[in-house]
């Protein structure tokens, strides 16, 4: 099926209405337009922000309700529409998922995550893939190897988000690096900041279950914020993933004087605030990570064909659509034993939704 006049079936999406309330809606399947492509969902993750959406704690500015939220997610080219190449038909992908212009400044120096044409992104502005189908703009899919695992490629979203911080933060070898937070994010930044050989590499997160975790993925040293007290002045980058209300203060405390921290969390308002004078008199580099402009997106997609990302090993549950309810009342909890949350829009081939450990090492 290549095109428009091919598509009579129905399928299902997710809609929340507004906070709290949700719909599995029945309808036509989605027509790419000029220049889009339908990709049919193999897997899509839920994640803090999705949450949020739910809630309704998510800053208005950045949703649009009703929506069909997803913005994690992987699939294979099913139709595409006018001015598209035929080709791409049948192709395993990801896309980002914000829908940057490409004419702006911003967008013209490659700071596709920075466009200046209003904010819209695919699962809060525009229908996101807690559905069977999601339409995206070609220009903004990244193709996959023919044999990629989709159920692991669902997180290239948050793994795209960490390369933009690595990349940011410049690791070179023999340096000491620390992570902090051991959710998606820091687990992910791991497995990249380990392939860059640090003379040290340390995982700081208060659950013991996910810093075990993180030494499998290549963390020479894991401990909770009160250790972590001991470990102020030492690395040469930090790498915030947590988003709590103290881990920007503290990662600035971690820092080396002339050290650098990349800040990855979203914080919600009364965040404690970092030191001026830390960040003078130490002479820190701090920026921050909003997103992932393309060329991230590029490099999640290279290392995970590289094998230098093991996203699947994140993953403790899937779901199929109709349990989305319990599915994003599971995500944020923090439960011990749950990681990464899929939804399978499709019956799986093999065996059903399950429930995988956290501490058990499972391969792709």
């Amino acid at each position: 099926m290549t095109g428009p006049a091919a598509d009579t079936a129905a399928g299902r999406a997710i809609v929340v209405d507004r906070p709290g309330v949700h719909r599995l809606v029945s309808g036509p399947v989605p027509v790419p337009g000029p220049g889009e492509v339908r990709v049919r969902v193999a897997a899509a993750g839920i994640c803090g922000s999705d949450r949020e959406v739910y809630d309704g704690h998510r800053d208005a500015a950045y949703v649009r309700y009703p929506v069909t939220p997803g913005h994690e997610w992987a699939g294979t080219v099913e139709a595409v529409g006018e001015g598209v190449d035929t080709r791409l038909t049948g192709r395993a992908t990801v896309a980002e998922g914000f829908r940057s212009c490409g004419t702006c400044a911003r967008c013209r120096a490659a700071e596709t995550s920075l466009c200046t044409s209003g904010y819209e992104e695919t699962g809060f502005t525009v229908p996101g893939a807690f559905a069977e189908h999601v339409v995206v703009p070609a220009r903004l899919l990244h193709p996959l190897a023919d044999d990629a695992d989709l159920r692991a490629a669902a997180l290239l979203e948050p793994a795209a988000v960490v390369a933009a911080a690595v990349r940011s933060g410049r690791p070179e070898p023999g340096e000491r690096i620390a992570v902090v937070g051991a959710g998606t994010l820091g687990l992910l930044a791991v497995q990249l900041l380990a392939a860059s050989s640090p003379a040290e590499l340390a995982v700081i997160d208060p659950r013991s279950e996910r810093t075990l975790f993180a030494r499998r993925f290549g963390a020479t040293l894991t401990g909770t914020p009160e250790d972590a007290k001991e470990l102020h002045g030492r690395y040469d980058l930090v790498l915030e993933t947590a988003g709590a209300p103290s881990t920007a203060a503290s990662s600035c405390r971690l820092a080396r004087r002339g050290g650098r921290v990349v800040l990855t969390g979203m914080f919600a308002p009364g965040a404690t605030g970092i030191d001026p004078a830390l960040l003078t008199t130490g002479q820190l580099t701090v920026r921050g990570v909003f997103g992932a402009p393309s060329a991230a997106w590029a490099f999640a997609v290279r290392a995970f064909t590289a094998g230098l990302l093991a996203p699947a090993e994140l993953i403790t549950h899937e779901f199929p659509l109709e349990r989305y309810g319990e599915a994003v009342t599971l995500v944020g909890r923090g439960a011990p034993g749950t990681g990464k949350v899929l939804l399978r829009p499709w019956p799986a081939t093999g065996p059903a939704p399950h429930r995988a450990p956290l501490n058990r090492r499972t391969r792709p």
